[in-house]
């Protein structure tokens, strides 16, 4: 059986004022999960996506200093961080763009590949989640939940209620780019996780669904497949990056919808 270790979350000081304790399964004792304060700290998050999303998975990155991976979003951004608490190394990560830092940047990335005119009304409290990578050797339950505890308590404490992002799924497939993979799960995610009408988005460069195979047995991503399980839902065709080689799948959350097993264990509630 893995370890149980201690997960010790620190807030950024602007938004929270107490850290949150709780633990989680993993596999090499414990981690600590903190919100990044100082720009060398998301220089090491930005480290990790470069690894994860350009050497692993091919991504071509239009960064602007080598080895790591930078946009114009960064700056506007919470970064939080998972680390292994023995060695300090940052093994996850995630960005959250917050209402107030949208309106300064002038959009989210999300804008950048939908068209997010039915979202108006919910923007003020809508919180966009990004750039999420783990380092392959950490991929297990207890970092990928130490993450979300952490969203939901800045969430919660800063009084925001919706979380939207883009959720990509691979379009290498036994060796080949393809979207047949893609189609088949947003075929298969369309039929079951739908948001209601109200709140669909167009991609700006959609997949081309109507010419690939859509009758693939296959399973969404974990992320994909954990964001549903968490009440999550889909809001349209996926978009196609052909920068990062991915379908991206718009997908809503609400605290709201969260099952009640979940809430429990990321609130108390």
């Amino acid at each position: 059986m893995n370890e149980i270790g201690t997960i010790i979350v620190t807030p950024p000081t602007s938004a929270l004022a107490t850290p949150l304790q709780s633990a989680a399964t993993v596999s090499d004792g414990k981690i600590t999960v903190e919100w990044a304060k100082h720009q060398d700290e998301v220089r090491e998050a930005q480290r990790l996506r470069y690894a994860v999303f350009a050497t692993e998975m091919g991504a071509r990155l239009d960064t602007t200093l080598p080895g790591h991976d930078i946009d114009l979003f960064d700056n506007f951004c919470e970064h939080l961080l998972v680390r292994d608490a023995a060695t300090r190394e940052v093994v996850g990560t995630y960005r959250v763009l917050t209402p107030a830092q949208a309106r300064r940047v002038g959009s989210t990335y999300s804008d950048t590949e939908f068209d997010l005119t039915r979202l108006r009304s919910i923007r003020g409290r809508m919180v966009e989640l990004g750039r999420s990578c783990v380092h392959p050797n950490y991929r297990h339950g207890g970092v990928i939940m130490a993450l979300w505890g952490a969203l939901a308590e800045f969430m919660l404490r800063n009084q925001l209620d919706t979380m939207i992002g883009c959720a990509s799924i691979p379009m290498l497939h036994n060796g080949v780019v393809s979207g047949d993979v893609a189609a088949s799960i947003w075929h298969k995610v369309q039929a079951s996780h739908m948001a209601p009408i109200d709140f669909h988005v167009r991609p700006r460069l959609p997949l081309p669904i109507e010419r690939l195979d859509a009758t693939l047995d296959v399973e969404p991503p974990a992320l994909i497949k954990g964001y549903l399980r968490l009440g999550a839902k889909v809001l349209g065709a996926p978009a196609w990056d052909p920068d990062f080689n991915t379908a991206d799948l718009p997908m809503l959350m609400r605290i709201a919808d969260l099952p009640a097993r979940y809430r429990k264990h990321f609130l108390g509630a």
